[in-house]
Order: C-alpha cells, then sequence, then structure tokens
C-alpha cells in the first residue's frame, strides 16, 4: 500500500466488512433483549445498519473501485468480547447492560473509523463520498446518543454487594474480646 487512495480502499473494506458483521450482530441483541424497548432500539439500529452497507457500496462505486473480502479485526474482537460474556451464562438483565454497553463501544470505534474515511475522502476531492459517509456518520452519533440514554436507565437486578457490605462492616467492628480490653484499659 503506497498511496492515500489504497488506504482510503482499505480502510473502507474494513467499514463494509464491520458494517456487514453488524447486521448479524444486531439481529442477534434484539433477540437476546429481555426489554421490548431495548429490542425495538437494536431493531431499528439494524435495519440502519443495512442502509449503511448500501451507502458504503454506493462509495465504492463513486470512486470506481471494488470492494475486495477483508475482515475488520477491530470489530472480530468486540464480537469475540460478547460471545465470551454469553458463555458465562449471565441473567437476562446483565445481558441487556453488557449489550447496550457493547453498541456503545461499537459506535464509538465506527465514529472514529468513519470520521478518517471522511478526512481522506476530502483530502482526495471525493466529494459524493463525503457526502454518504457523513450520513453513516451522523446516524452513528445519534445511534451513540440512544444507547447511552439506554445505559444510564438499565439497572441490574442484583447488585451482589449484600454479602460483601456484611463482611466490611464486620470487619471494620471491633469485636467482643477487644471491646472489653478497651474498657478494662480505660
Amino acid at each position: 500500500m503506497q498511496t492515500a487512495h489504497e488506504f482510503f480502499v482499505h480502510e473502507l473494506q474494513d467499514m463494509l466488512d464491520a458494517e456487514q458483521k453488524l447486521v448479524q450482530a444486531l439481529g442477534e441483541q434484539a433477540e437476546e433483549s429481555s426489554r421490548p424497548d431495548l429490542q425495538k432500539a437494536f431493531q431499528s439500529h439494524l435495519q440502519q445498519t443495512e442502509k449503511q452497507v448500501e451507502r458504503l457500496q454506493q462509495v465504492f462505486e463513486s470512486i470506481d473501485a471494488e470492494a475486495e473480502e477483508t475482515e475488520c479485526k477491530g470489530l472480530m474482537g468486540l464480537i469475540e468480547e460478547h460471545d465470551s460474556f454469553k458463555e458465562e451464562d449471565p441473567s437476562e438483565d446483565l445481558l441487556d447492560i453488557f449489550n447496550v454497553g457493547a453498541a456503545t463501544k461499537v459506535e464509538r470505534y465506527e465514529i472514529s473509523a468513519y470520521e478518517g474515511l471522511i478526512r481522506l475522502a476530502e483530502m482526495m476531492g471525493h466529494k459524493k463520498a463525503v457526502k454518504l459517509l457523513n450520513q453513516n456518520l451522523k446516524e452513528e452519533q445519534q445511534t451513540l446518543k440512544k444507547m447511552e440514554s439506554f445505559g444510564k436507565k438499565l439497572k441490574p437486578a442484583n447488585m451482589g454487594m449484600e454479602r460483601k457490605e456484611r463482611q466490611s462492616a464486620e470487619e471494620h467492628r471491633p469485636s467482643r474480646s477487644s471491646r472489653g480490653r478497651n474498657r478494662r484499659a480505660a
């Protein structure tokens, strides 16, 4: 890879693969969601992502390039993280919280990628590509806000801190024998 054009095509291919993988991942997240409003949000994001895939294909056409198959390693890592978490058999509420956090990570990743693609497209004078990529970027930014909003609303049903709080209180409370010694010393 020696030119900005080659780098731009490389990054476009990476983003196209990421969006295509997300279509499948979002479908799984919608099915996993225990809350109807969260299911609806993931389904809506899935439809949006399908349109983003189409726009990326239009970007390739606009610069007279063909997308070659590639694997977006960054997104694969996030998908593997999800799969690994699911193997731990989390409760429904924790899976919802995890999925919202994962979606937030993905949105931030995509926003960074689109910002880089837009800068390259602007430098090379690819006006149509800039317009299409900006549409995807704006949608990613909106989705990030939605996911952050969900993240603030979702609370685990079981904090699991009751036992730790009792242990901590017992550790900080003087034992009966030390209380007796303290009285005698006074």
